[in-house]
């Protein structure tokens, strides 16, 4: 099971944000591109970035930093994006910037016949962001609640044919208080494309966790301020994510 850095882009810097806060930022690398090669060098087999300002304004906001990235990382790994992408030139665009996998969010909920397009101009490039809270998919940022069912809208999507789900339980994420792996199991049963599991990774007990239910879809988590607090350590995440590892990993 993949242990997927996050690197979250505001202002040009590297920042982590409480459950989605633009005002609840800490800023940990004022050097994106440093942390995506540190993160390499601890062995991570692929990056998860986000362009909050780009989420928050709809447009591409930090697409230096992202080149700058993905020119650090080359064709090491692989890298998935996003953040205000909202139409098939951005994402056009991003791909042959280096990206592997483009993250659509919001877009996806608002405008399925987008994401639709996408799938369908860029197969298996695409990966659609969930984020709910209590079964409930938001959007905007988590600023806005929906009425849609999260388990209805991922099975949607699973027929577009996007490439996997990346699940966020937005009433944990940056609170480093645990997946909520009950929920994120619930979904990978429901679908066929794989889950990436998002939202207050905290521990390597999770990890173990999580890790048991990779045979249902669970193919990965990302990791977000825990391992740059130091709470979790990143390469023991990684070890322990790995099929036969036993708990004293």
């Amino acid at each position: 099971m993949l242990i997927i850095p996050a690197i979250d882009i505001k202002d040009g810097h590297c920042v982590r944000l409480k459950q989605g806060d633009m005002q609840a930022v800490t800023v940990f690398s004022e050097d994106p591109a440093a942390m995506a090669q540190h993160w390499l060098e601890q062995g991570a087999e692929r990056l998860h970035l986000v362009d909050l300002n780009g989420a928050v304004a709809g447009i591409p906001k930090n697409e230096h930093v992202i080149r700058e990235i993905t020119s650090v990382v080359g064709e090491e790994i692989p890298v998935q994006l996003g953040g205000g992408i909202r139409d098939l030139d951005t994402i056009e665009r991003y791909l042959d910037d280096g990206i592997t996998y483009v993250v659509i969010g919001t877009a996806a909920v608002k405008n399925p016949g987008f994401l639709h397009d996408a799938c369908y101009a860029f197969p298996g490039h695409i990966i659609v962001g969930l984020d709910a809270r209590e079964g409930k998919v938001a959007t905007d940022g988590w600023s806005k609640m929906t009425g849609h069912d999260v388990i209805d809208l991922a099975r949607k999507f699973e027929d577009y044919g996007v490439e996997a789900i990346i699940y966020t339980d937005i009433g944990r994420d940056g609170m480093m208080t645990g997946i909520n792996i009950e929920a994120t199991v619930r979904l990978a049963r429901a679908i066929k494309v794989p889950v990436i599991a998002s939202g207050g990774l905290s521990s390597l007990d999770n990890v173990r966790a999580l890790r048991e239910f990779e045979s249902e879809g669970i193919v990965g988590a990302i990791a977000g301020r825990a391992i740059y607090e130091g709470t979790l350590d990143f390469k023991a995440a990684v070890e322990a994510g790995k099929p036969g590892v036993g708990s004293d990993a």
